[in-house]
């Protein structure tokens, strides 16, 4: 009994020091989000009117699908993080300031809502919509000059409706891609300690994102869809890709590629879920980066062995495993970032953007990960301007915390409930501890 005791002692005091690892972690990035700038906009979906374009302004167009609820929203956020009975649809269009007037990769937030269509983002229009206007829109658009290829993105967490609609725009301008926008934003607080909040509303709209992904793959005037996930919206993709594989027998064939940034995926998770799609599948393309320090704190919030965006792809069993699955792991760990938890790598490489951007435009496949990251885009660095920036990061979130800088509103009483609560949780499992040990 006495060993059986002190086994038990010994797995809760092992439980109390991963508790505080998570409390210190959380509160180290935190700190570091506090560091950013400014403040975090809100409510700016304010139309001006759809011909208040800026001179030399660009006007990007998106429909957009949403599990979240538009119940209690203002005018300038039009759907909430709140989750909705049913998906729901939108038409919206963003200005871009003149490239002269903005750092590309950028978004000019707006100080004051609706903005300065000189010098910012501002919303030239955003209507709900049902689905029947919703998919002659998209027949519409699928005659017009960006073709019948369609980009779908789904955002990662702590992502407010209206940033996910202006991130995107802001990639779709800056990558130059030449494919129809369609946004599927899923109900995202928008908090930095959301986090688990964030998760089960991910699992809440994996049917959505199926039902969204095979209605465009079923319509006769749409050619090609490419999905692009970054964080924890790879989660919600590989479960509604996983469940099409199991209800059609594969993954619909118009779905030609999909490109995961940062997966904020459990490795063996992972696995099992490319298993069951199986091997009749577009191909697959992971962008990872080993110095993940937000994916490092997901792993110990989850008590996960590794998480699919942090792993080495050249190491084994991984670098084995990508390629019995013709899986593309593009490794961005030596790549330089201003972020210091290393994971908007993705976003701010110019070569990166310019490489998905390219893929978009040829549908070349993206090579596989046996030669060096640095050759793979020296292919196509040159000429690129080191402007291009963060496009690519689309609502860059990570697990925990937020790398954006905008993340003061609530932080501190957040992290307050967050040590108090970690305060009562430890106390509570050494207490315990205690008594066994006696």
């Amino acid at each position: 009994m006495l060993g059986s005791d002190v086994s038990r002692w010994r797995r809760r005091e092992q439980s109390v020091k991963r508790s505080r690892r998570v409390v210190s972690a959380a509160l180290v990035i935190a700190a570091v989000s506090l560091a950013g700038c400014g403040g975090r906009p809100k409510d700016f979906l304010v139309p001006i009117g759809s011909d208040a374009l800026a001179p030399g302004a660009s006007r990007v167009d998106m429909l957009v699908a949403t599990t979240r609820s538009d119940r209690h929203a203002s005018a300038g956020e039009m759907f909430t993080g709140e989750r909705g009975q049913k998906m729901a649809f939108a038409d919206i269009a963003v200005s871009i300031p003149p490239d002269s007037a903005r750092t590309i990769g950028d978004v000019q937030w707006p100080s004051t809502a609706p903005g300065d269509p000189n010098k910012e983002f501002v919303t030239l229009h955003a209507n709900r919509i049902d689905l029947k206007t919703a998919l002659a829109e998209l027949g519409a658009r699928a005659a017009g000059p960006a073709g019948r290829r369609v980009l779908v993105f789904v955002h990662g967490y702590n992502t407010r409706f209206e940033e996910a609609v202006y991130r995107f725009a802001q990639f779709i301008h800056d990558s130059k891609a030449p494919l129809l926008p369609v946004l599927f934003t899923w109900p995202s607080r928008g908090k930095l300690l959301a986090y688990t909040y964030d998760r089960e509303s991910a699992n809440y709209s994996r049917d959505a994102l199926e039902s969204l992904l095979q209605s465009l793959a079923d319509d006769k005037r749409i050619a090609e869809v490419h999905v692009l996930a970054h964080s924890m919206g790879n989660w919600a993709t590989l479960e509604a890709l996983r469940q099409m594989a199991i209800r059609k027998g594969r993954i619909a064939p118009k779905i030609k590629d999909v490109m995961l940034a940062a997966p904020d995926v459990d490795v063996d998770v992972f696995r099992r879920q490319i298993a069951e799609i199986g091997d009749n599948r577009p191909p697959f393309t992971l962008f990872v980066s080993r110095d993940d320090e937000a994916l490092a704190i997901s792993r110990i919030v989850w008590g996960s062995r590794a998480r699919v965006g942090a792993i080495d792809p050249q190491a084994e069993p991984y670098r084995s495993e990508f390629e019995r699955d013709r899986i593309a792991a593009f490794d961005l760990t030596d790549a330089k970032s201003a972020d210091p938890l290393n994971h908007g790598k993705f976003a701010e490489s110019p070569a990166v953007v310019r490489l998905i951007g390219q893929k978009l435009a040829t549908g070349q496949k993206l090579s596989d990960s046996k030669a060096s990251m640095g050759e793979k885009l020296g292919q196509i660095a040159t000429g690129v301007a080191s402007t291009v920036g963060k496009a690519a990061g689309v609502a860059v979130s990570a697990p925990v915390a937020i790398i954006d800088g905008r993340t003061r509103e609530t932080l501190g009483d957040q992290i307050d409930d967050l040590q108090t609560s970690a305060s009562e949780t430890a106390k509570s499992t050494t207490d315990t501890v205690t008594r066994v040990g006696r």
